[in-house]
């Protein structure tokens, strides 16, 4: 069930926002709960609401024609899900499935599309987002195409524990595998080597970051290249 938030509630690209503009905001937000698998939106399809999600992660997926889908993007409580909306585009080829479960705020999209084009500094914001989402969209492709599943890995549970702002969260390999889009022996393999080498550990679905600085080694550039243009586009706002 939705309810309107009364006080702010932290989400970090909201959190940029003058007061004044975010209190512009706050009547329209509601809390919402995502549960796992929760699709927000399919591809082709108008979205309803745009999301900022606080302690849920959502994944945005690309679906081929024989169903098979690969991640192309994560957005956690650092962004929103639905920016075409606030370029003007009601649709989307991704799909937006919740990976990790927890609370979200939402907006209507038409709601959101009048605060947008009030030239606040919610629009210039939105649009440094945008940039900082195409820069880890593409930096994806390249990790997919160059990088070994250890790294890959490794960059993915970083991107995780960033957004979760904890070190243990549910997640099985199972859905690692497709995330990955790769066999679910390969990610076995590597959770094994990593558990070895005390960097996580696992129990049925549950992973625990146990030494993040030794997983940055591991990890290829993508992910530093990603975290470091959020940090000069939007943190450093």
């Amino acid at each position: 069930m939705a309810k309107t938030v009364q006080t702010p509630t932290y989400n970090r690209l909201l959190s940029v926002l003058p007061d004044e503009d975010y209190r512009k905001l706050l009547p329209h937000l509601e809390t919402v709960s995502l549960s796992f698998k929760q699709v927000l939106f399919q591809p082709g399809r108008s979205i309803d609401y745009v999301y900022f999600p606080i302690d849920s992660v959502v994944s945005l997926l690309t679906t081929m024609a024989d169903r098979t889908q690969a991640e192309v993007g994560l957005v956690g409580y650092e962004g929103m899900v639905g920016i075409s909306i606030a370029l003007g585009i009601p649709t989307t080829p991704l799909r937006a499935v919740v990976q990790i479960p927890g609370e979200a705020l939402r907006m209507r999209t038409d709601i959101f599309n009048t605060a947008v084009r009030e030239k606040t500094l919610l629009q210039d914001i939105l649009l440094r987002y945008t940039h900082v989402l195409i820069v880890q969209i593409a930096q994806s492709v390249a990790c997919n195409i160059l990088h070994s599943v250890e790294q890959r890995m490794c960059r993915w549970l970083l991107m995780i524990h960033d957004r979760m702002r904890k070190d243990k969260f549910p997640l099985t390999q199972e859905s690692l595998s497709q995330i990955l889009s790769v066999r679910r022996a390969s990610v076995g393999t590597v959770a094994r080597k990593l558990r070895a080498l005390r960097l996580i550990d696992y129990e049925r679905g549950e992973i625990t970051i146990l030494n993040r600085l030794e997983l940055e080694t591991i990890a290829c550039e993508c992910y530093d290249i990603s975290s470091k243009e959020f940090d000069r586009w939007i943190r450093g706002n």
